[in-house]
C-alpha cells in the first residue's frame, strides 16, 4: 500500500497545522433520477470545473453505499468554510463531504469504495460499488496523473462562482437529448483495458470473438 498512500498524501492529506487539501462531493441517486441521473449531475459537474473554470480534473469515486463522488486535491490547505463555500457555489445545495478517502469496504453494504476511470462511471451506476477490493496498482494508476488546483487558481475559481451567476450548475437533473448523455460521452474513452478490468472487479471473464 506505500504507493497508494503516497498518492493519496501527495494529492489529499492536509498537514497537522490545520485546513484541508481535498474537496469531495458525493453524487447519491434522488426521487425521478431513474438509474444514472446522479451520474449525469457528476458529469455536468466535472465538466464544468475544467471548462468553465479551467481546473484540473478531478479523481472520481464511487462509495459502496449508492453514490458517486468527485475529488478535488488543493496544492495549498483552505479552511473548511472557504471548502463548504466552494462546494456549495460550484453545486448549489452541495457540501463538502466528509467521507473517508477510498479504497475502503463499506462495512453497511459489504462492498468496497474505490476510485474509478470515469470512462466507466456510467457502468456503475445503480450498482456503484465492487465485490472485491481494487487493486492497489489499479488504484494508483487512476491518481498519479492527477493534479492538484494551486492557490492562484483556487481563489480565482471562488471569486467567479461568487459573482451573480457565475454558479457552475444548479441541483437539477440536467437535460440531454437522446443518446447525449455524460455517461456515454465519456464511455467512448474508455480502453480496452478499462473495460477488462472493470469486467474482472465484477468476477467476469470476458471473452472476445472477431466479426468479419
Amino acid at each position: 500500500m506505500q504507493k497508494l498512500n503516497a498518492e493519496l498524501t501527495r494529492l489529499y492529506l492536509a498537514p497537522p497545522t490545520g485546513g484541508t487539501r481535498s474537496i469531495s462531493l458525493a453524487f447519491k441517486r434522488l426521487a425521478g433520477d431513474g438509474e444514472a441521473g446522479h451520474w449525469e449531475r457528476l458529469c455536468q459537474v466535472a465538466n464544468a470545473l475544467q471548462v468553465e473554470l479551467g481546473l484540473p480534473a478531478p479523481a472520481v469515486s464511487i462509495s459502496g453505499t449508492g453514490a458517486f463522488g468527485l475529488w478535488l486535491s488543493l496544492e495549498k490547505p483552505v479552511t473548511e468554510a472557504q471548502a463548504q463555500e466552494f462546494a456549495g457555489l460550484l453545486c448549489a445545495g452541495a457540501d463538502a463531504d466528509a467521507a473517508p478517502l477510498p479504497p475502503f469496504l463499506d462495512q453497511a453494504s459489504g462492498k468496497w469504495a474505490a476510485f474509478i476511470h470515469p470512462g466507466m462511471g456510467a457502468s456503475f451506476a445503480g450498482d456503484e460499488g465492487l465485490d472485491i477490493q481494487p487493486p492497489e496498482a489499479g488504484q494508483v494508476a487512476l491518481l498519479e496523473g492527477l493534479e492538484s488546483i494551486g492557490p492562484a487558481q483556487f481563489a480565482q475559481a471562488l471569486e467567479q462562482l461568487r459573482r451573480p451567476g457565475g454558479a457552475a450548475l444548479q441541483p437539477s437533473r440536467p437535460a440531454h437529448g437522446a443518446g447525449d448523455t455524460p455517461g456515454e460521452l465519456l464511455l467512448k474513452d474508455a480502453t480496452l483495458e478499462d473495460i477488462v478490468n472493470f469486467l474482472h472487479s465484477k468476477n467476469i471473464e470476458p471473452t472476445f470473438r472477431f466479426l468479419k
